[in-house]
């Protein structure tokens, strides 16, 4: 974990089922040092996933028959929302979905209706890689695709990146052309699969099974089009009873050469209602992040590298959200699948997460929440209006403002203990030690310093010192805060509880300046640091 945390104990208490152990009188401290780097932020952490999923495609970014429709049959209305969380790559178009699907089904004019067994619904096709392109270009995103390596074949594989890249020339690039687009798409990312180590996963594989057939699969993929970046299926299952280090340890061993990202899942809960061990839930990104960067280090000492780059094999966290409510069985079929309604203490282990993300920049370099819209997603539609969800405010709210140079900084502040408990449905246990009130990121960027912090306390505001140990804040620093009357507050039609809202400015001037964190916030500081 990048960012060092010191307390003082004094005093043991019982609060909500988590252990509190309360510092000294003074105030907390978080000391930065634009010397001490973890590593640059990629932007592509704040991605974005859609799937052929319950009304994430169907009802949600797509519904022609709506009069909030354009011409190509968007929700105009979601298009704007989600031109507000500043997404720079989107995933599409899984998921389980993409382990049955054949991206022939979704070209043409040709279009079969089939029977979707991931989600037990219909697929129309009415969606495919062309309109999907169409999206992207409307979002102004980078297009990530996922390739079937579950009932498919490496030869579909091949083929759907030689319809998507080759310019012309080839039988699926002239028939591209034939649909009505000329040039490529020149999609970049591509995902060798989705979550390949899960028994409910259709066409699952053990580990070595699937390395081959990822092997092979890139292989072709990469023949056909050299400059792609590939990402490997790396664990999604975390349950009690598997083994997700043996199987990643496979992966990487397997597909060094191959391979530019592993993919990570994690999906977490409060199921038992306890505020404390769930605001610890993003600390198990990290131990999993420093597992696996482990073992990347490892291989990469053996490495031949053909994909001819310099550049190690990454961490991609390309699913990740809260997911809990929707997650029983007969929430998790049919048209309105996975459709969770978040509050705010969803929001703050959201901002918790993208926190993560930015103290691990130097291996973290891509994160996709799953997923945008209706099912467990930021934005959330009925027939005629909708709103944002509490989770959408941090994501935002750190693509807007968090770029640049990740630093290594220093926190003082009270610490809690947690029960053991489960991370939330389909996961293992976790008990967490030494567990931080305050939760902090900070990125520099030409001469501008920008604080992100999550007060998890749920009853007291936290005063701290913000020490610049190299150079003096200077000028006006502007403040954002991300709150609501109480923890379980929700956002719904026609209601906004939870919203970013702009505080006074911080009148700042030398090397330290005194906040006051809010209870169950989520606070941005941004200003300059002269050196």
């Amino acid at each position: 974990m990048k960012v060092s945390y010191l307390f003082k104990p004094i005093l043991v208490a019982f609060l909500a089922g988590a252990i509190i152990i309360p510092g000294n009188a003074q105030n907390a401290r978080i000391k930065i040092d634009v010397e001490r780097t973890i590593g640059e932020v990629n932007e592509n952490i704040y991605g974005n996933f859609v799937e052929h999923l319950g009304r994430c495609v169907y009802g949600g970014i797509y519904d022609p028959d709506s009069p909030l429709a354009d011409e190509d049959g968007f929700r105009k209305d979601v298009l704007e929302a989600a031109k507000g969380l500043h997404i720079p790559l989107l995933r599409y178009p899984g998921g389980n979905f993409v382990s049955n699907y054949n991206w022939k089904d979704g070209v043409g004019s040709d279009r079969p209706k089939r029977m979707e067994l991931a989600w037990h619904r219909l697929e129309t096709n009415e969606v495919g890689t062309n309109e999907f392109m169409k999206y992207a270009k409307k979002l102004g995103t980078e297009p990530y695709f996922a390739v079937n390596l579950g009932t498919g074949t490496i030869k579909e594989a091949q083929e759907w990146v030689e319809y998507c890249n080759v310019k012309e020339g080839p039988y699926y690039a002239e028939l591209r052309k034939e649909h009505g687009f000329p040039e490529p798409h020149n999609i970049k990312y591509w995902s060798l699969g989705n979550e390949m180590d899960g028994y409910w996963q259709m066409g699952h594989l053990d580990a070595i099974d699937y390395t081959k057939k990822a092997r092979e699969a890139g292989k072709l993929m990469r023949l056909t089009s050299p400059g792609i970046k590939l990402i490997a299926a790396g664990s999604s299952n975390y349950r009690p009873d598997a083994n997700p280090d043996e199987w990643n340890r496979t992966i990487l061993e397997e597909l060094k050469d191959y391979i530019d990202y592993i993919a990570l899942h994690i999906y977490v809960g409060n199921p038992d209602d306890n505020y404390y061990n769930f605001m610890s839930t993003p600390l198990v990104i990290e131990e999993r992040t420093q597992i696996v960067k482990g073992m990347i280090n490892e291989v990469m000492q053996r490495t031949l590298r053909r994909n001819h780059t310099d550049d190690p094999i990454f961490i991609a966290w390309d699913e990740y959200n809260v997911w809990y409510r929707a997650r029983t069985d007969e929430k998790m079929v049919g048209d309105r699948a996975l459709e969770e309604h978040y509050n705010l203490e969803d929001a703050l282990v959201i901002s918790g997460m993208l926190n993560a993300f930015i103290r691990n920049a130097d291996i973290v370099k891509m994160a996709n929440m799953a997923q945008l819209v209706n099912v467990i997603g930021p934005i959330f539609t009925n027939e005629s209006d909708m709103f944002k969800q509490t989770i959408y405010y941090p994501l935002a709210l750190f693509a807007e403002n968090m770029h640049g140079t990740s630093l290594d900084v220093f926190v003082d502040c009270e610490t809690y203990d947690t029960e053991e408990f489960y991370l939330g449905l389909g996961e293992t246990t976790t008990k967490q030690t030494d567990v931080p009130y305050l939760d902090v990121s900070v990125t520099y960027k030409d001469e501008e310093i920008t604080i992100a912090v999550v007060n998890r306390h749920k009853d007291e505001a936290i005063t701290t010192d913000l020490i610049a140990q190299t150079g003096e804040f200077a000028g006006a620093m502007k403040v954002f805060e991300v709150n609501g009357p109480d923890i379980k507050a929700k956002n719904d039609f026609g209601e906004t509880n939870i919203e970013t809202k702009k505080r006074e400015d911080i009148k700042a001037k030398g090397k330290t300046v005194t906040y006051d964190f809010p209870p169950h916030s989520l606070t941005l500081i941004k200003g300059k640091i002269k050196l």
